[in-house]
């Protein structure tokens, strides 16, 4: 029997449009013998303007649910999630070519990392893309090394909470994606980070889709005061792990 690597991907009807892209990129992975994955698409919400862009595949799994934001849609996907580990893939965006077998062969070869990022360019309007310096060094990423850049560095990570890949337990055992009207993905990078050990691949992982309609562009992603709150309680996640000392793996 195969196992599998878990897609989890949250989707409203004006992003709905970008699925058969993120579905090509999917299909033009290449796994190792005996691995496979399942894609599991959520709907934030209940309407007719999703299901006619999703790609029939028996390695689709599509479920709607009432809307309460990305997080909550990627959680409640994870009630079908039958893998060994889960890699967000963003309705807007694109695998980049490689970029499973990279995740997997790094958390397979090393049992005490519990997560892996990769690199990103954005992916422009007109086709091309563009990326960023900063970037971490390839390979291990300590413990606390992301929430202290983070927090140093006006709340900007120095990976992308969009390219995770992580092991499904551990994913679990922080809580998933945060209860917030956005930043849901930096608090589970965060705290992930401060449990455990991860993986950064300098290879390119994602394309991240910029257009007019996604969640980050809009004026309220960067009202002051609702940004202030949410970095607040997204750091204080990530303190309060650290302070009680709970490590993956267990007993580190």
């Amino acid at each position: 029997m195969s196992r599998r690597i878990i897609i989890v991907t949250a989707v409203h009807a004006p992003s709905a449009h970008f699925l058969p892209d993120a579905y090509k990129s999917l299909c033009e992975q290449e796994l190792p013998d005996g691995w496979d994955w399942h894609w599991l698409i959520q709907e934030d919400g209940q309407t007719d303007g999703v299901r006619p862009y999703v790609p029939e595949d028996e390695r689709i799994t599509f479920r709607q649910g009432r809307p309460g934001g990305p997080g909550v849609a990627r959680m409640m996907a994870l009630a079908n999630a039958d893998g060994e580990y889960v890699k967000v893939l963003d309705a807007d965006d694109q695998l980049a070519p490689g970029a499973l077998a990279r995740d997997l062969a790094a958390l397979e070869a090393d049992p005490s990392l519990g997560w892996a990022t990769s690199r990103v360019l954005d992916l422009l309007p007109d086709g091309s893309t563009v990326g960023f310096p900063g970037d971490p060094d390839h390979g291990p990423i300590e413990r606390q090394a992301v929430v202290d850049y983070w927090a140093s560095h006006s709340y900007r990570a120095q990976v992308h909470p969009a390219t995770l890949f992580v092991r499904r337990d551990l994913l679990l055992a922080v809580g998933g994606w945060m209860a917030l009207p956005a930043s849901e993905d930096t608090g589970l990078l965060l705290a992930l980070n401060s449990v455990a050990r991860g993986w950064f691949s300098s290879e390119v992982g994602l394309l991240y889709r910029k257009w007019e309609g996604q969640a980050t562009g809009q004026a309220a992603h960067v009202d002051t005061t609702e940004r202030d709150a949410r970095m607040a309680v997204v750091e204080a996640r990530a303190r309060a792990l650290d302070y009680f000392q709970w490590r993956y793996p267990v007993g580190d």
